[in-house]
């Protein structure tokens, strides 16, 4: 889950909250009543009561109606919030400016996406070679004026005359895809549709795509997905003749894609049973009807082939390596044992890897944050290309013959740039930045390592303003995921300037179940040991406390997706700690998650309530929405979901929340804000962004009891 924040005033401007006092920010508010069916479940012999059940089905009137009546008392809360509308203008102030993302190159052409200013979708744009004129490829805002629809470039054919564009709409996964002719500037008539996590990829007059079958009526959003299959489409021909290319008959909860090698020479299937671990088969494309033929079986490692290079597969993979390297595998004699190292594991994590210009290209992560070396083919003759200072990067190659890479870099004070690296004379030159009212040097950023629960030592990036005063009274935003091998990394938030210019600070910990520090720190977290990644969190706030950052009364826990679970699991075992939470998006039901869409795949990471009874009690006994307690003094709450979220079902905040309405104390608001036509987070318009993050901090700060802001 990434922040998606910005901002900076001119007009108005806020330096410093102040006039805290003990008075209850807003009287106690008066719920909806959520109506209890009764309801249970039993897992090996233990009945588990569900009385909210009934708000599992998302197309329901009574859903419906419950979900307007919530909306209503959280707004009818934010609006009372006297400084919201000024925290709502200064956010949009700063988040007036060019945002830069996703760059990509091929023959003579660049790719990147940039929203102007306020606008609610990033304009793709094409320019011809580096110092050309850029000009507009597709743009979403006169697409779809409501600013619904997000589109993005997927893939490019190998002669570059050829670009699948991507769109999604109100932020579901569900995707379909269209084709654009680069040199005519026009779209074909060919559409895509039914896509989900589809990676295409082209082969010659046609592209290979991933599919589901059409959803019955009624759990477009909340069915679950199965029989992820492999279609050819040929350019010009109907989605109904395309042909299919595998579907796993017997196990219907697998993802499943192809990638050709850049030669054309191979076909790679990847198959996957969840998030955590895939499989990789190949064929020749010249032997197309054939089966396609074991590189490596199983689901415990993650293995992935680069390039071709002279028959040889060259292959980046974390088995016997945790932090990853890069290995030469002969397809006629893949064992292990035959295996070349070409650039061996190192205390770095090995993040991504691609080829380009004849060089093997390497993002590594050292300590949460990014290196960029090259290398020759070989491995041999390592150079760094030097970034503006620590922070994270992402490239993005051209065709192998080619001699320019793309990279994106930000940092806590530094707005995401693209960046160009000339391969052949080893230079690093700004393609395109970004331009705001912001001045870096205002802030402080640094890494801390602090011992957790079982004495392991923990990373945390700390953000400031500078000639703060640690005198336990600064409004604090800790924010962490701490799952899914996802790394957390510093970035730029023009929102967090909210923050950060009025005192706070805000805390990003490094928790176990990401991939910061390798697989083995990935697995720390994950499965039976995930109280870890809930330690770690906790931990993070103790130790901000205990170095007078701030205070439990002005101490705010946050996370989304994964980390709005963390949130949930947090609060339920140290409500006293925390002031204010925001659980956004979260997986609140672990014992039914993995019934809803592609919550199957997210087993290997959590396990499953089916799986055995010693999972299932593992389960039950972190549960957020199982472990709220009567008559608790929970945190002041806002819930955030969306009802387009086909990730993570919002019946899993649902319930939550009509849980903790239920049964914590009302010294402290318990809220669900439910956006409409929104999904997971990608593809939110700017509109709604703002609306959000403005109603986010309002509530951090009301609670904190800050009572007014200082103009």
């Amino acid at each position: 889950m990434k922040s998606i924040l910005n901002l900076l005033f001119a007009c108005v401007l806020i330096n410093t909250i102040y006039g805290a006092d003990n008075n209850a920010p807003i009287t106690s508010t008066v719920y909806p009543v959520t109506k209890k069916i009764k309801h249970s479940d039993t897992y090996f012999g233990t009945i588990v009561e569900d009385p909210y059940q009934w708000l599992e089905n998302d197309t329901s009137l009574a859903t419906g109606e419950w979900v307007k009546s919530q909306n209503k008392i959280t707004f009818d809360y934010l609006k009372s919030i006297p400084y919201r509308d000024s925290l709502k203008e200064r956010f949009k102030e700063l988040y007036n400016y060019s945002k830069l993302s996703e760059p990509m190159y091929a023959g003579n052409y660049i790719f990147y996406k940039k929203t102007e200013g306020l606008q609610n979708q990033p304009i793709l744009y094409i320019q011809n070679a580096l110092n050309g004129n850029p000009t507009v490829l597709i743009d979403p805002n006169t697409y779809d004026p409501k600013g619904l629809t997000a589109i993005s470039i997927s893939s490019i054919s190998p002669d570059n005359r050829y670009v699948t564009l991507t769109y999604h709409i109100a932020g579901s996964d569900w995707e379909y895809l269209k084709i654009y002719n680069i040199e005519t500037k026009t779209m074909l008539e060919d559409k895509l549709d039914q896509l989900k996590f589809s990676e295409p990829s082209w082969h010659k007059e046609g592209i290979f795509y991933s599919r589901y079958e059409k959803p019955k009526d009624g759990s477009l959003l909340s069915g679950k997905n199965e029989y992820h299959s492999v279609y050819y489409h040929k350019l010009g021909e109907r989605q109904e003749d395309d042909k299919i290319v595998y579907r796993d008959k017997e196990n219907p909860l697998t993802y499943n894609s192809v990638n050709v090698s850049e030669d054309e020479q191979y076909l790679f299937l990847y198959r996957s049973a969840g998030t955590n671990g895939y499989e990789v088969y190949y064929k020749r494309t010249d032997a197309i009807q054939d089966t396609f033929i074991p590189l490596f079986t199983g689901f415990d490692h993650k293995s992935a082939v680069v390039t071709v290079n002279q028959g040889q597969f060259i292959v980046h993979t974390d088995i016997d390596a945790p932090n990853y390297k890069i290995v030469s595998v002969d397809p006629k004699n893949p064992q292990k044992e035959n295996w070349i190292e070409i650039i061996p594991e190192q205390k770095s994590v090995l993040q991504k890897v691609m080829t380009t210009g004849g060089k093997i290209i390497t993002q590594y992560l050292e300590n949460a944050s990014n290196k960029l070396f090259i290398f020759d083919l070989d491995g041999n003759h390592k150079t760094e290309v030097k970034l503006p200072g620590p922070g994270s990067i992402d490239i993005s190659g051209g065709k192998e013959t080619e001699q320019l890479l793309l990279y994106t870099y930000t940092s806590f004070t530094y707005p995401r740039t693209i960046f160009s690296y000339d391969i052949t004379k080893g230079t690093s030159d700004i393609f395109k930045q970004a331009e705001l009212k912001f001045n870096p040097s205002d802030y402080d950023s640094k890494q801390v390592w602090y011992k957790s629960k079982d004495g392991t030592m923990v990373s945390m990036f700390i953000v400031h303003k500078k000639g703060i005063i640690l005198n336990s009274n600064n409004p604090t935003f800790l924010y962490a995921y701490g799952g899914f091998n996802s790394s957390q990394t510093p970035n730029f938030s023009a929102s967090r300037i909210l923050l950060l210019e009025n005192g706070g600070v805000f805390a990003l910990p490094n928790l176990r179940g990401g991939g910061e520090y390798g697989e083995d720190w990935h697995k720390a977290g994950m499965l039976m040991n995930k109280q870890n990644v809930f330690d770690d969190m906790i931990t993070a706030g103790e130790y901000l406390i205990s170095r007078y950052y701030t205070s439990k009364d002005k101490l705010a826990i946050a996370g989304g997706s994964n980390g709005g679970l963390l949130v949930g699991a947090c609060i339920n075992q140290r409500p006293d700690l925390f002031k204010v939470a925001f659980p956004a998006v979260g997986v609140m039901d672990m014992l039914k998650f993995h019934k809803f869409t592609v919550g199957w795949g997210w087993v290997p990471e959590y396990g499953s309530s089916e799986q055995s009874k010693e999972m299932f009690d593992y389960l039950k006994n972190y549960s957020p929405y199982h472990n709220i307690k009567k008559n608790t003094i929970y945190p002041a709450t806002m819930v955030t979901t969306a009802d387009h979220d086909d990730r993570v079902v919002p019946a899993h905040s649902f319930k939550f929340v009509a849980r903790l309405q239920e049964y914590s104390n009302p010294k402290n608001p318990a809220l669900i804000r439910i956006e409409v036509n929104a999904g997971h987070g990608s593809g939110k318009p700017t509109s709604k962004i703002i609306e959000e993050e403005a109603d986010k901090w309002a509530f951090l700060f009301w609670n904190m009891n800050y009572k007014t802001l200082k103009k």
